[in-house]
């Protein structure tokens, strides 16, 4: 049994549902801002949590609706590419679904992808961009440089992409293209994945093309990728996130530090207040905070990953932020009380 594309799969593979309704999202309140026990703001949002069986364990807002997963979604395209004979595993493989920080290791690790394919960073198409990470980027910036492909966040992914396209003797040039093979490879691999077809097709900040999938796709992308087997690309991604985590985000980044906190999470968050993680045990949790703010993104996924049995004493430093007011904690951001798992 092969794709449309003869690549090779396997009887394990679905036909994917419908795509997700094209519509406004329902969204729901998911975190309050309380400053001196007054509600000042409140973040809406759609979330889910997936059991280990696949039912919904916990839906709270729209999550059948269609929408832009971001960066969230790189676990699956390094999937993808590691379908169609990337030869990458550890660093260099979560590097793949980075959205790294620009860090020194980030940038050498594109590098090294790249010379693997025989190229160098003017093969890239991504657009130039200084280092993601605050201090990586002031550090880059007193050094003198500007903006460069190589620095951008989504390097190790679009080298990863040149390198797994020289192998199939895909064409360089087009490599974003829509109906390149490339993308119409990853293309499949989303709906394969998330179960369901691709709603509409865009242009992600990085140039590369993004599919527009349900958050309910999503959390079943991350349990399928939690729980592989080892020996399957799956299960491949999976370990390589599992053992770096820095090489993912970066030193410091809440992602990398929820993955140390957690034993054997996978997770993922992207822009817009999207985040992703996936338990080994089959649980899974996807978050979309509907105004795009970051802040609210962590505080929910804590929620959420309660739900999954995960013990407060991992989760505390991510549960909630504190609002300062004068220098002093006066309040704090969290989820919504809804969203704890049962009184038992």
């Amino acid at each position: 049994m092969t794709t449309s594309l003869g690549l090779p799969t396997d009887a394990a593979r679905r036909t994917p549902a419908e795509p997700p309704a094209v519509r406004a999202p329902r969204h729901v309140p998911l975190a309050h801002v309380v400053r001196g026990g007054v509600i000042e703001g409140v973040h809406h949002g759609s979330a889910v949590v997936l059991g280990p069986d696949g039912g919904a364990v916990c839906a709270t807002g729209d999550i059948e609706v269609a929408f832009y997963p971001r960066s969230a979604l790189k676990p699956v395209q390094a999937v993808a590419l590691t379908r169609a004979g990337l030869p990458l595993d550890g660093e260099l493989l979560a590097l793949t679904a980075a959205s790294h920080s620009g860090q020194e290791g980030h940038q050498k690790g594109a590098r090294q992808i790249l010379e693997r394919a025989g190229l160098t960073e003017d093969a890239l198409r991504n657009v130039p961009d200084l280092p993601y990470g605050a201090a990586e980027r002031e550090a880059w910036l007193r050094a003198g440089h500007g903006p460069t492909r190589l620095a951008q966040n989504c390097s190790g992914k679009h080298a990863a992409m040149l390198l797994t396209a020289r192998l199939n003797d895909w064409p360089l040039e087009g490599y974003l293209d829509p109906a390149h093979p490339l993308q119409q490879l990853i293309a499949e691999t989303v709906e394969d994945l998330t179960g369901q077809r691709v709603a509409r097709v865009t242009v992600d900040g990085c140039g590369a093309p993004l599919f527009s999938i349900s958050l309910h796709g999503l959390a079943r992308a991350a349990a399928r990728i939690a729980t592989a087997a080892p020996d399957t690309p799956e299960g491949r991604v999976a370990a390589a996130l599992r053992a770096h985590p820095e090489m993912l985000s970066g030193t410091g980044r809440d992602v990398a530090r929820l993955m140390r906190a957690v034993p054997g999470l996978i997770a993922k968050d992207g822009f817009e207040g999207v985040q992703m993680a996936a338990l080994p045990d089959g649980h899974a949790v996807a978050v979309k905070i509907s105004d795009g703010a970051d802040r609210a993104r962590m505080p929910v996924t804590a929620a959420l990953l309660a739900r999954c049995g995960v013990g407060p004493e991992l989760l505390a430093e991510f549960a909630t932020a504190p609002v300062i007011g004068g220098g002093a904690t006066v309040g704090r951001l969290a989820a919504v009380d809804t969203l704890a798992p049962p009184a038992v």
